[in-house]
């Protein structure tokens, strides 16, 4: 499926990843609340809903903590429900995230498909999705599925298809981080900030001679190269460079090898032929 390109959406509007909370129901490993609080976060997302969970403080759980590395604003402001019901409050497009195969509800759709489909529900300022994850051992109850708007499944290896439910949920944000970019008008790559670099500019035809020369001392100093004999080596060479359009960082790193081969030449002890 073709994601959509940023003109396809409105600018303006409540930031959508705000209007996005992914929920967990009946989680009982804190390592997992803590690991899904990383996850949301990584991808830009800050709400991270639980539902009657073993422990009430499983947030505070150390092992929530440590798995949640650097997340713990997120376990700070997640907020605990009595039931799913609850959880979902104001979302007005909610998937319920599942494994197996559901004869309940709305005709299922995959991940990628719910979060495109999720993008076109946020152009709607009011507009707020729910992901549904279910318990580590057996997933979202029937009754749970026919609270959600729509069934959704990670086309995962069918022979074993079972995700641990915080590397689910960090595979559904990151589909949803990918879909709603389009309306943040956010770079889905890192910005230099206009810094340039000017080791990787090309290196210029001077630079290139030098290096030929410096390359053939360097071969003519390890035996490699006969003096008398060049043959077509270092135009070879000199083609070959060119042709790469090598960086100026290149060229004074072959130049540094040129060096240490020159050095240990001339360090090695001298043997006379027999």
């Amino acid at each position: 499926m073709t994601l959509p390109d940023s003109s396809d959406f409105p600018s303006s509007g409540p930031n959508p990843f705000a209007r996005v909370r992914f929920i967990m129901v009946s989680p009982s490993h804190p390592g997992n609340v803590g690991s899904a609080a990383r996850a949301i976060k990584t991808m830009g997302f800050e709400h991270l809903h639980l539902v009657a969970p073993a422990n009430p403080e499983i947030c505070q759980h150390p092992d929530a903590q440590a798995l949640a590395s650097g997340a713990t604003d997120v376990l700070q402001r997640v907020q605990i429900h009595p039931d799913l019901s609850t959880a979902l409050g104001p979302s007005t497009l909610a998937f319920a995230l599942t494994a197996r195969a559901r004869a309940l509800g709305a005709p299922p759709c995959d991940i990628r498909e719910a979060a495109l489909q999720s993008a076109q529900a946020l152009d709607t300022p009011d507009a707020t999705i729910a992901i549904v994850l279910g318990t580590e051992r057996s997933g979202l109850s029937n009754e749970d599925i026919l609270l959600c708007q729509q069934v959704c499944h990670i086309p995962a290896n069918p022979a074993y298809s079972s995700l641990n439910v915080s590397q689910a949920l960090q595979l559904a944000a990151w589909e949803m981080r990918y879909a709603l970019l389009p309306l943040t008008h956010e770079a889905r790559l890192p910005d230099t900030h206009g810094r340039h670099n000017p080791g990787a500019d090309p290196a210029s035809n001077e630079r290139i001679h030098a290096l030929v020369e410096h390359f053939g001392q360097a071969l003519v100093a390890v035996g490699f190269l006969d003096p008398k004999h060049p043959k077509k080596l270092l135009p070879r060479m000199q083609h070959l460079w060119t042709r790469s359009h090598i960086s100026v960082d290149e060229v004074d790193m072959l130049r540094g090898m040129c060096t240490a081969m020159i050095r240990t030449a001339k360090a090695a002890p001298h043997q006379e032929n027999s």
